[in-house]
């Protein structure tokens, strides 16, 4: 079986599918042949690790890690599989979007732990960070997505170019209720978290403590389920790497 591609933004989300051997410049290979790319944070960046991943071989592509909440009902740890993943282009959230592997999604979401509370809907990808819940609540209106994040639309776009089927799964963190602290974005600006930044950003804004340590609590909970889906040997891990033309046993 010829592996797929997965990209993750970062490599606390790629830690959670398991040990990983270099395969060439920029990407790696886990133990089940998936190959995996770490991208850093950003539409740009994404793209760049996609298109990596399909000169490399790969037959398919999938996005993996942790997105924002902008449905209001959502709680920190849902899992998402959208139907579609769309860009908000100049601040229109109602950009028409590219639609997932209808057949790859609904066998990965069969394959899903019990424990897992599941939704799809769209994915938005935005280019800059959405942190306050105005802006959340905005986005929402706009357009009707789950949740956002900052690259899955140009993975997406990369895969629709080559041809290959995609997928993103995406485990929510901050809800649309919750606030990023502006320490977290500022930080995470050139495309990795910079934790000496952070930490600047913090003693600037020492009010901001409160939120970060929610945001930790938040993100503790989502890094969990994220392995859960992943634990390699899973049946949601073989229904992940299987791409969109396996069978399941």
């Amino acid at each position: 079986m010829k592996p797929i591609g997965i990209v993750s933004a970062l490599t606390a989300e790629a830690r959670t599918l398991g040990p990983a051997a270099r395969h060439g410049a920029g990407l790696s290979q886990l133990g089940d042949g998936a190959l995996l790319a770490v991208s850093g944070i950003g539409e740009s960046a994404a793209a760049a690790a996609a298109r990596r991943l399909v000169l490399a071989g790969a037959t398919a592509l999938a996005s993996f890690g942790m997105a924002g909440g902008l449905d209001p009902t959502l709680l920190c740890g849902v899992v998402l599989l959208p139907e579609e993943v769309a860009a908000a282009e100049g601040g229109d959230c109602a950009a028409a979007g590219s639609a997932t592997s209808g057949e790859w999604r609904q066998r990965l979401r069969a394959a899903l732990p019990a424990s897992c509370i599941v939704c799809g809907g769209k994915l938005l990808s935005s280019a800059r960070p959405i942190g306050r819940p105005d802006a959340k609540a905005a986005a929402w209106h706009r357009s009707r997505a789950a949740a956002v994040d900052m690259e899955s639309a140009a993975i997406a776009q990369v895969a629709g170019q080559a041809g290959l089927p995609f997928i993103a799964l995406r485990v929510i963190v901050d809800t649309a209720s919750d606030e990023l602290p502006a320490a977290v974005i500022a930080a995470s600006s050139g495309g990795q978290l910079q934790v000496a930044r952070l930490l600047a950003g913090l003693l600037r804004a020492p009010g901001e403590v409160g939120m970060l340590i929610r945001l930790s609590a938040r993100y503790r909970v989502a890094r969990r389920v994220l392995a859960a889906v992943a634990r390699p040997g899973s049946p949601a891990r073989r229904a992940l790497v299987g791409g969109a033309e396996a069978r399941m046993p």
